[in-house]
C-alpha cells in the first residue's frame, strides 16, 4: 500500500468498496446515515483519499473511484498489526485469534485448507 489510511479514511473507502464508483455526495449520504456526519467532513476526507492516491475523482457529478483494492489494504493492515502487537510473528496472532473463539469443523477445516496451501 502506497499509503497509509486512517480509520476515517477506511470509512470513505469501504462505501466505494461496497458500492462501486458512486458520487461524493452518495458516499455523504451513506456516511451520514452509518456514522452521523456531515457533508462537510466526508467531503474533507474524501479530499484526503484523493490526495494519497486512493481515489480517482471523475466528473460529472464528482464521481469517486477507488484506485487501491481493499485486499491490498487488509494486508497492508494485517502486516501493520502483526510488527506492532506480535513482533513481527504471525503464528502468535494466529494463536491469539484462535485462543479467544470456539470455532465450528467447517471453520478449522477451512483454516487447515488455507495452511495446507502455503506449504
Amino acid at each position: 500500500m502506497a499509503c497509509k489510511l486512517f480509520d476515517s479514511e477506511l470509512k470513505v473507502m469501504d462505501v466505494l468498496w461496497r458500492e462501486g464508483d458512486v458520487t461524493a455526495k452518495h458516499i455523504s449520504d451513506v456516511l451520514k446515515e452509518e456514522v452521523g456526519w456531515n457533508m462537510n467532513t466526508t467531503y474533507t476526507i474524501i479530499k484526503r483519499c484523493i490526495q494519497k492516491g486512493a481515489i480517482q475523482r471523475m466528473e460529472p457529478h464528482y464521481m469517486c473511484h477507488a484506485k487501491i483494492p481493499k485486499e491490498q489494504v487488509q494486508q497492508a493492515e494485517t502486516a501493520e498489526l502483526i510488527d506492532k502487537v506480535y513482533d513481527g510473528s504471525a503464528d502468535q496472532l494466529f494463536a491469539a485469534l484462535l485462543g479467544k473463539k470456539s470455532l465450528t469443523r467447517e471453520q478449522i477445516d477451512e483454516l487447515k485448507r488455507i495452511v495446507d496451501q502455503w506449504e
